[in-house]
């Protein structure tokens, strides 16, 4: 957290007052921070994760129950146009998010506070510890003061959602079935590097490196993509 910065500015910033503030410590808890003071913090990996699936659901009940003259593949490209990497980085952004993050002095150093990937996972560690603290309306609510006026298929088009992308294609056989693997991860805290394998029904179909567990699982689908023929930007 840099010099300046203070929970309770944060709280005022996401107009949401936390009952366990002890959520909204770790949610702001980089690994490489909770790594140099273990007996102090838990790591926001755990909320990170939890996040991510609060934040599919809000966001899927919203699209279906307003924009119910869109079919389901619409809507699925409109739902990873605002769930991706890039637009959880916009969100984090706009609350000041990088000001508040705990970083290790390595990752601190290396310009961690303004890295995309962190202040993502960091956004969805936040989602996940109002609706711990506040149930799913608070998380809703938060949530959706986030959404795009504009949620046009034509925005969605342009993102470059290759996961969803193969995910449309391979879904047109039912009996097909795609998953990821990390295959392994190296580097430290501050610069690490993932590799992930996209598996079609087991077969290795592509593989995809990026400094964030989803980057490295874009760029494998986007390989996959290639590999069948499809053209990609």
């Amino acid at each position: 957290m840099s010099n300046k910065a203070s929970l309770s500015d944060f709280q005022k910033i996401i107009d949401y007052k936390f009952k366990n503030e002890k959520l909204l410590f770790e949610a702001l808890s980089h690994s490489s921070f909770a790594n140099e003071n273990k007996k102090q913090r838990k790591s926001n990996e755990r909320l990170e994760f939890l996040g991510d699936s609060v934040l599919s659901i809000v966001v899927s009940d919203f699209l279906f129950e307003n924009y119910r003259h869109l079919p389901e593949g619409q809507l699925t490209k409109i739902r990873a146009s605002i769930v991706c990497e890039t637009s959880l980085h916009e969100f984090a952004l706009s609350i000041n998010l990088g000001d508040y993050i705990m970083l290790g002095k390595g990752e601190e150093n290396t310009g961690g506070r303004h890295r995309p990937s962190i202040l993502a996972d960091a956004f969805e560690a936040v989602i996940a510890a109002v609706y711990l603290d506040g149930g799913i309306e608070k998380a809703s609510e938060y949530i959706l003061g986030f959404i795009p006026k504009d949620l046009s298929p034509s925005r969605a088009a342009g993102q470059n959602d290759f996961k969803t992308i193969l995910q449309e294609i391979i879904q047109k056989n039912p009996e097909e079935k795609i998953d990821y693997y990390l295959k392994s991860q190296s580097g430290p805290d501050h610069n690490k590097c993932f590799t992930v394998q996209v598996r079609l029904n087991s077969n290795v179909i592509g593989e995809g490196v990026g400094h964030s567990k989803k980057q490295a699982e874009q760029m494998a689908a986007k390989e996959a993509l290639e590999l069948m023929g499809y053209v990609t930007q």
